[in-house]
């Protein structure tokens, strides 16, 4: 018969073990994100910090959370924006292009219906696609 040879304790002990070795490993992903999107540091700085941050995990991870720990949040919230405003950007050139279409599919209604001359649906179609 098998018998229970792992206590609860050692249960409880090994969920902490995993679940703080995730949060490690999330900060540290946080952390290289942070430097390396830091715009107010140079290359070198980086490199120093990326070693510092390998060669002692937990004591370079402490140390950076300290030192620039208190602008992560800003720099976060610039990258952020920066990336909406350029989505923001993207689905307006990308519906306006669906939007001349429609409009030159106007201008021939109204070229065909005699509403506009051959001269003024040609003026509109270049100011359209310009």
């Amino acid at each position: 018969m098998l018998a229970y040879t792992y206590p609860l304790a050692d249960l409880f002990g090994t969920m902490l073990g995993i679940f703080v070795f995730l949060i490690w490993f999330w900060l540290l992903v946080i952390i290289f994100g942070d430097i390396f999107r830091s715009r107010d540091m140079s290359g070198g700085v980086k490199a120093l910090w990326v070693l510092f941050v390998i060669i002692f995990p937990f004591l370079g991870i402490l140390i950076y959370l300290i030192a620039r720990g208190g602008k992560m949040h800003e720099r976060a919230e610039a990258a952020a924006k920066q990336q909406q405003e350029a989505f923001d950007t993207y689905v307006k050139q990308t519906a306006g292009a669906g939007n001349s279409v429609d409009q030159l599919a106007k201008l021939a209604d109204l070229k065909q219906s005699g509403a506009i001359t051959d001269a003024e649906f040609e003026a509109q179609k270049a100011k359209l696609l310009s």
